[in-house]
This record gives C-alpha cells, sequence and structure tokens, in this order.
C-alpha cells in the first residue's frame, strides 16, 4: 500500500518559514488528492490545505490563506507545504494524507484519507 513518509519540522521564531516534504512509496500519487493537518495539544486534527489529483486546484483553512501554499510533484512522488510568515498559533504536530479518488475536489476533512505520513513537529516560538 501506499506509504508516507514526512520531513521538513523544526523550531522557527514567529515570522520564519518552514517547507514540508512527503514522499511516497509504492503506488504513485496518480489519483489521489493531498491533504495536510495538523494537531496541537488537546485539540482535534484540523485540516490546513488540500490539492485534488483531478485539476490541481487547492484549498486552505482560512487562519493560512496567504502565508501556506501546497504543492505536488507526481513524477517525484513528493507533496510539500511551504508556510511563510508562521505565529505561534500555527504551532502543531504536522501529518500529512493521501485520499484515492477519481472525481471530485480534496477535503479538508481528516477522515476523507486512508494513507497518513508519521506525522512531524513544527514550533513557532522567540
Amino acid at each position: 500500500q501506499l506509504q508516507l513518509v514526512q520531513s521538513g519540522g523544526g523550531l522557527v521564531q514567529p515570522g520564519g518559514s518552514l517547507r514540508l516534504s512527503c514522499v511516497a512509496s509504492g503506488p504513485t500519487l496518480d489519483y489521489y488528492d493531498i491533504g495536510w493537518f495538523r494537531q496541537a495539544p488537546g485539540k482535534e486534527r484540523e485540516g490546513v490545505s488540500c490539492i485534488s489529483d483531478s485539476d490541481g486546484s487547492t484549498y486552505y483553512t482560512d487562519s493560512v490563506k496567504g502565508r501556506f501554499t501546497i504543492s505536488r510533484d507526481n513524477g517525484k512522488g513528493t507533496i510539500y507545504l511551504q508556510m511563510n510568515n508562521l505565529q505561534p498559533e500555527d504551532t502543531a504536530v504536522y501529518y500529512c494524507g493521501a485520499d484515492f479518488r477519481l472525481f471530485g475536489v480534496c477535503s479538508l476533512s481528516s477522515g476523507e484519507y486512508t494513507f497518513w505520513g508519521q506525522g512531524t513537529q513544527v514550533i513557532v516560538s522567540s
């Protein structure tokens, strides 16, 4: 089955940037919608961004619009989340997920996703 391995987390100061990567093995990412999610302590997993396989359309939760950018390279089997102007409220464990689907747009609901990366910690603090 599809496996996702993440990298790129770490500690940054407010206003800093990080790029998260998620590398797929097994089946290609073709036909998969990809999402990035995050979970802060004591909170439920929140959808951050997703990108549809069908048309490449992207979606973002309001709190990250204009700061985060999701992208994918199916040839490399890699998904990225570029995070700019990070703020303390962005602190969380971030997960990439893959959702096999043949039509429709991607979802920011974690329950729609079947395959998950291992998670990576992002801490934004001065």
